[in-house]
């Protein structure tokens, strides 16, 4: 362990974030660069003697937490980092990203503030950059055998770089023109700037995985055609249908949804466009969705000087304390304040949206809403409660549906589904199909990027038994596993 006396002598204490004033005219990530370093040993001794590390089921990876904590906290940062590796491929990612579950379900947080997890981990990966050691592990010998990864994310990435390492020649499809799917272009670059993921593809590069952009499995490449040029394929296409809100005037010009709106900025980023073409500059914006897609919208129309931002929620407000229904260690629905929201803007909850009302041009000017509540189980509305809010932007950010279906890949394939429209799986992560597995969103359906990244390296396990008859690569998870998430 390390400071036997640290949760007894050290208070909480977080990443320190740039001024509102000063982070909302720029793109760059919000927190102080360098602002960890001198605070974080001692965060790290807060990790206590707990008997039995929660942190590790509360972490779909099974991160070794108390282990790189100890060494965190003697800046022994080499080997902190190779036990940060050692279950977690992409740690700078989930260090940035993650909603910290570990820290729900860390011992110390039953009546204390919880041990810092995130930002010891950021920290940790940040100075194996730094220091150079973070390098390529090429595999000792190859295998023979090939496999297609079809998507980018971090599913998709972590089975490739995992199935590489061990022997196989991969090669990963997007259909995007970057590598890095809703990483590269989903995630705004003020909550991760896109530096990470280039280096790591380079690191994946040097390994041997091999990258083929803009080609869209179903559509540019027939699915069962590439069945048969590899020996095994792993879909990660992720869960991209977005979640549609069929009411009078979604036609409008000016309502989209968060995935037609926030990649464009990150295109601009990329120097691809000058401005972008859906741009929240001088309008009032309504976002609909209460969760962290909902608040990339909020930063990212900040960002471009949006007139007034509101944030809109069917569900009430969470507490501030965990609900009796979701003890510790479980992982609670909390009252969140990010990054964006600190920027400004509106939160409404228990509300609906009726309708959207618009100008003789079929521009959107109007979102007329409503006042909701929950009755024995059922959401019913509020009658008296119609108002209506200026909206000249509206952005949909009510998460996703399923995997694409649009594109052919599943019927293909061959592929079944499950009762929530995944593709259906068993406890090796195989499709229906022989030789076909899938990860990620695709098969589990929307949930974080810690989870995608154990998928993926579960997945790589079962590919690696299919093509070699057993595998010494680790399997975090099986598909049915849920953790400490509620």
């Amino acid at each position: 362990m390390a400071d036997p006396k640290g949760f007894l002598s050290t208070d909480r204490e977080v990443a320190e974030t740039r001024p509102v004033d000063e982070r909302v005219k720029d793109w760059n990530e919000v927190y102080v660069p360098g602002s960890l370093l001198p605070i974080i040993s001692k965060q790290a001794g807060r990790c206590m003697d707990c008997g039995i590390p929660f942190c590790h089921n509360g972490c779909p990876l099974g991160n070794l937490i108390p282990e790189w904590n100890d060494y965190a906290y003697r800046e022994d940062w080499r080997e902190a980092s190779e036990r940060l590796h050692a279950t977690n491929n992409f740690p700078e990612f989930t260090g940035r990203l993650c909603p910290a579950p570990c820290e729900s379900a860390c011992v110390l947080g039953i009546n204390q503030p919880a041990v810092t997890i995130k930002n010891v981990e950021v920290t940790i990966i940040d100075k194996a950059w730094d220091a150079g050691d973070v390098t390529p592990q090429p595999p000792e010998r190859l295998s023979g055998k090939t496999v297609a990864v079809i998507g980018s994310g971090p599913a998709g990435l972590a089975a490739a770089q995992q199935l590489t390492r061990a022997g196989h020649t991969v090669a990963v499809y997007e259909r995007a023109d970057r590598i890095g799917g809703l990483l590269r272009y989903g995630i705004p670059e003020f909550k991760m700037e896109k530096r990470h993921i280039n280096r790591r593809i380079e690191q994946m590069r040097a390994e041997g995985t091999k990258f083929r952009t803009e080609t869209e499995i179903g559509r540019d490449i027939d699915a069962a055609k590439l069945r048969k040029r590899y020996d095994a394929v792993v879909i990660a296409a992720g869960a991209t249908t977005s979640r549609d809100l069929p009411v009078p005037g979604r036609e409008l010009n000016g309502v989209h949804y968060a995935m037609e709106y926030l990649p464009l900025s990150n295109k601009v980023q990329e120097g691809d466009l000058t401005t972008s073409p859906i741009t929240a500059e001088g309008k009032h914006v309504v976002v609909i969705g209460g969760g962290d897609t909902g608040a990339d919208c909020v930063g990212t129309a900040h960002r471009q000087g949006a007139a007034s931002v509101t944030q809109l929620e069917i569900m009430p407000k969470p507490g501030e304390e965990r609900h009796p229904g979701q003890p510790w260690p479980t992982f609670p629905m909390l009252y969140k304040v990010t990054s964006a929201h600190e920027e400004g803007g509106e939160r409404i909850y228990s509300v609906s949206t009726t309708h959207f009302e618009g100008d003789e041009d079929g521009n959107v000017q109007w979102l007329h809403l409503i006042e909701v509540e929950f009755k024995d189980g059922k959401l019913e509305q509020k009658p008296g409660t119609e108002r209506k809010i200026p909206a000249q932007l509206v952005t949909l950010a009510m998460g996703f549906t399923g995997t694409d279906q649009q594109n052919g890949l599943v019927e293909q394939f061959g592929l079944e589904l499950d009762e929530r429209g995944n593709v259906a799986r068993d406890a090796s992560f195989a499709t229906n199909v022989p030789g076909v597995f899938v990860a990620g969103d695709a098969g589990r359906g929307q949930s974080l990027i810690v989870w995608a990244i154990a998928e993926g390296r579960s997945a790589a396990r079962g590919v690696d038994r299919y093509l070699a008859g057993a595998s010494e690569l680790p399997a975090p998870i099986r598909p049915t596993d849920r953790a400490l998430m509620v």
